[in-house]
């Protein structure tokens, strides 16, 4: 795989597809840690004197409404605080006010474009990788770096469109996240695998994929209930994805031995963070209760499981840790794994939002920026942002 140091890139106009989908609330970006995995491919390219321009998307654009909660001039000034030097920003995605202000850029100075995606409002150009928009946006630049790893399973206009048509590689921030997840792919034993999050559908590929080399895959979240559902417990009113049921049997069945469901949960009769919940047995979950995080007998359980374990993956948090009182599963076993020094990967979105929330992110040996990207390289997918750059 080509990376940036394959390139000349000195004095060149280089384009850079970052991911800068940051969260923001009240005006304000809340966590900085996407626009600062950037940096040492853009520092990179300033050393060399080149003309760095910045891609990004940021949030969804689906009407008039969403440019301007998404407008990316706020990743702009935060970007020119963390460099220390002025960064150019164009309010434009095309036309000839953008091509001048390239046309006019010194070597070694920055400019990044408006999100991507509002190219999106206009039949979804961005998005369905629109080959006279990928074609433009290459026609600016020298060569182009994909260093989003984030979108890497996504063919959009702003990666594999650029792709298409310039001298490519990856960036640094892409070039770390494959050689982690390398790890995985001949992984040191024992190998345990937690799966949380909502739906077996999202994990089903990974399950699959991950089963035969995970010496123990530890179940928990929202889909606990349907392996439990498979094994005939009562789960009440708890989220059930019923059309995955015969696969969790079959898992069961195939692979009882690998496969550690949950003991206990905290539940409730309503979805809130209001009601005070009870810790259930599995097997005394009324018809009208909800279980909403894993309790005290499952976190000794997996506890217990992972205390040899030399390498974990995690995907997906325990429990609904959106409200408070539904931490505490995720929260305890990140707190333990990380005491522990036990060499953790956490694959990206929710878990890597919980973690960052807890204070564990920068404890672990490594927090994924792609939650996506993460599944489908797990799953065994190709990820086509990767692939035209091959």
């Amino acid at each position: 795989m080509k990376t940036i140091r394959d390139l000349n890139i000195e004095g060149k106009k280089v384009i850079i597809r970052c991911d800068f989908n940051v969260p923001i609330k009240d005006g304000k970006i809340v966590d900085d840690t996407r626009i600062k995995g950037a940096l040492e491919t853009i520092k990179y390219c300033l050393d060399k004197d080149s003309k760095v321009i910045l891609l990004s998307h940021l949030g969804r654009i689906k009407e008039e409404a969403d440019l301007k909660k998404n407008n990316l001039e706020i990743v702009a000034k935060r970007l020119a605080e963390l460099l220390k030097q002025d960064v150019l920003f164009s309010e434009e995605t095309r036309g000839e006010e953008l091509e001048d202000t390239i046309n006019s850029m010194e070597e070694g100075e920055l400019l990044l474009i408006q999100n991507t995606r509002y190219e999106d409002l206009d039949g979804k150009k961005e998005s369905s990788n629109d080959k006279d928009l990928g074609k433009y946006w290459a026609s600016l630049g020298d060569v182009f770096i994909n260093d989003a790893f984030g979108t890497i399973h996504r063919a959009h206009a702003s990666n594999v469109g650029i792709a298409t048509y310039l001298p490519s590689a990856i960036g640094f921030l892409v070039e770390k996240e494959l050689n982690i997840l390398k790890e995985l792919d001949n992984p040191k034993h024992p190998f345990i695998v937690i799966l949380g999050g909502a739906k077996v559908s999202d994990k089903i590929g990974v399950i699959e994929n991950l089963i035969e080399k995970a010496d123990k895959i530890l179940i928990g979240g929202g889909m606990a209930f349907t392996f439990l559902k498979a094994e005939n417990y009562e789960i009440g009113k708890s989220i059930l994805d019923e059309e995955n049921i015969d696969f969790c049997k079959k898992i069961i069945d195939k692979y009882s031995n690998k496969i550690i469901l949950p003991k206990d949960f905290a539940v409730a009769n309503e979805y809130t963070n209001e009601e005070n919940y009870r810790i259930k047995n599995i097997n005394n979950i009324s018809s009208n209760e909800m279980g909403l995080d894993i309790g005290k007998d499952t976190i000794k359980l997996f506890e217990d499981t992972l205390k040899e374990a030399a390498i974990v993956m995690w995907n997906g948090p325990l429990g609904v840790y959106e409200f408070d009182k539904y931490k505490k599963g995720t929260n305890d076993i990140l707190k333990y794994l990380t005491h522990n020094n036990i060499k953790t990967i956490l694959g990206g979105g929710d878990i890597v939002a919980a973690a960052t929330t807890g204070g564990y992110k920068d404890k672990v040996y490594h927090a994924s920026t792609g939650g996506g990207a993460t599944l489908e390289y797990l799953e065994g997918k190709k990820l086509p942002g990767l692939e035209i750059i091959k």
